[in-house]
């Protein structure tokens, strides 16, 4: 180590002007920073199930609703006039909402009797027939509840969910009503600002803690921020990486400089401590460096190596976003490493150290007690045989969460509305499908599509299934043919392919158990060639971290 210790020292000057560059082309890179709060973009990548819903999606040109449920104070329904203008202004005010393509609700759209578009004048005539008038629409099944106090409607957006739905959360409803708003889009947003709180506040919050616990072990401040920097720069310099290579912060890379900070600031703690204690018995910068590396050179490297590659492992797996984490926490590492075997040995050459202080609270104590407990092999077998009996009590006891509202606490307002969803029209994110259609036979397709959607129906979890099966009897036989041939438009976008019904299953109260039910009810059925969805993509995602 006594070469590498000259070499540090002689050219301490060019190492740290080296530090320097790399840090100010890593922090110009931040300018670079974007969020993606778009939780589904690194999910639906990088394995099969998610890129079957996205599949889906393009083919039917679907999007992901906000939706929005307006609820009228106890005793009152849709059932009146009054309730129903309301709801068209809240409508017509969320048509309004710049990115929104399409909003649909328990009204229907055209006047049955005359086919122009109802206007407020039509439903105020239509005193004494609501009820009939809602009857006309065959999604009000699915769009109002059954004591008629609440109803949804669904707002599609544009190419930018996220922004259409922080605007749906700007609208002011009418007198009367009150809203609640859920699906994909609304959590997209809501995690927009977890990313915030976690970049902002998280890792200084670490950085002070770390700080705090060094003094209480080293009992100096400067050394105990020096400790720091290795971390710190490996953190920005990461990324700088990250962001030079034009990829976006979401809810996995923004954890990265915390596993960096925490687990690449061992090593600077490790020599300065030594560095320290040689301050006492030397005071040339090159003896010093060289008995510190002497002592913690090796191990430094060894941790940094072996952590590094443990994150590395993670590329093995066949989830992306883990594959994401694991790659650049050990480029992360790897950074911290560099800098605490060059850049710190050089920056602490050019300081004036003084000798290791007795005030620190921790640190003499806390390796008192560990050298007493190490004297025996007793406490280490103990401790051995407990961590292994934990183990093999608790790892069988694992199980697969399929709840994409991980992130948020029980009490939070989005979970809750997503709960409220849920509880009045079976889930605030349903599944879709696709039913086998075979334009030379429509109608025993429907007929197939109607049996298996009953057959849906039937299983644990499910609440309804909707397609254009659904509409026979709901609307006449020109309109449903017109459905199948494209000349009719249905709100709730494209439901119909060259040779397939798209269907949405929506869900109440189920688990995993009921989502592999589901699957394997796919699996039999040749009538239904595919049933996808957030709720199945996270099941899998969670699967597959699980394995």
């Amino acid at each position: 180590m006594q070469s590498i210790a000259r070499v540090i020292v002689d050219h301490s000057r060019r190492i740290l002007a080296v530090t320097a560059l790399v840090t100010v082309v890593a922090a110009l890179m931040l300018f670079r920073m974007d969020f993606n709060a778009d939780v589904a973009s690194f999910v639906l990548e990088g394995n099969e199930t998610g890129e079957t819903f996205q599949a889906l999606q393009d083919k039917y040109a679907t999007a992901d609703p906000i939706n929005v449920v307006a609820s009228l104070p106890d005793g009152e329904t849709f059932a009146s006039v009054d309730n129903l203008l309301r709801l068209a202004g809240l409508r017509e005010s969320l048509s309004q909402v710049e990115g929104a393509q399409q909003v649909v609700s328990v009204i229907p759209e055209v006047n049955p009797a005359t086919g122009q578009p109802l206007g407020p004048a039509d439903l105020a005539a239509a005193a004494g027939n609501v009820e009939e008038l809602l009857a006309q629409n065959p999604f009000a099944d699915i769009l109002l509840s059954e004591d008629r106090s609440a109803t949804m409607l669904m707002v599609v957006p544009g190419d930018d969910g996220l922004a259409v739905a922080q605007e749906v959360a700007d609208v002011v409803p009418p007198i009367g009503l009150e809203l609640t708003l859920s699906g994909n889009p609304v959590v997209f947003s809501s995690v927009i600002d977890i990313l915030s709180f976690f970049l902002l506040l998280i890792p200084p919050a670490v950085f002070i803690l770390l700080i705090a616990v060094f003094y209480a072990t080293i009992g100096d401040r400067r050394l105990s921020a020096l400790a720091m920097m290795p971390a710190v720069l490996g953190s920005v310099w990461t990324f700088g990486l990250i962001f030079a290579l034009g990829r976006e912060v979401d809810i996995v890379t923004v954890i990265v400089p915390i596993f960096v900070i925490v687990m690449g600031s061992a090593d600077g703690l490790h020599f300065v401590t030594h560095f320290q204690q040689e301050a006492e018995t030397s005071n040339d910068t090159v003896e010093r460096v060289e008995s510190a590396l002497s002592h913690v050179g090796v191990p430094m490297i060894l941790t940094t190596v072996s952590t590094a590659a443990g994150f590395a492992s993670l590329l093995f797996t066949n989830v992306q976003p883990i594959q994401q984490l694991g790659l650049f926490t050990a480029i992360g590492i790897v950074f911290a490493g560099i800098i605490s075997f060059f850049t710190l040995p050089a920056l602490l050459s050019r300081l004036q150290i003084e000798a290791r202080h007795h005030d620190a609270l921790l640190g003499p104590k806390v390796v008192a007690g560990l050298k007493r407990l190490v004297a025996t092999r007793t406490p280490a077998i103990v401790l051995t045989l407990g961590l292994l009996a934990f183990a093999a009590v608790s790892v069988p006891q694992l199980e697969v969460n399929p709840d994409q509202l991980f992130f948020f606490k029980d009490d939070d307002p989005v979970r809750l509305a997503f709960e409220e969803t849920e509880e009045l029209f079976g889930g605030a994110t349903p599944l879709i499908g696709e039913f086998a259609f075979d334009p030379a036979a429509p109608d025993a397709s429907l007929a197939a599509a109607a049996a298996a959607s009953a057959d849906l129906e039937a299983l644990p979890g499910v609440r309804s299934v909707f397609s254009v099966a659904s509409l026979q009897g709901a609307l006449p036989p020109d309109q449903v043919n017109g459905v199948l041939a494209g000349t009719v438009e249905l709100p709730l976008g494209d439901m119909v392919s060259d040779d397939g019904l798209r269907f949405m299953l929506l869900p109440s109260g189920f688990d995993t158990a009921d989502l592999q039910g589901w699957l394997d009810f796919v699996d039999e059925r040749d009538e239904v060639r595919v049933l996808t969805g957030m709720p199945i993509v996270w099941d899998e995602i969670a699967r597959l971290v699980l394995n």
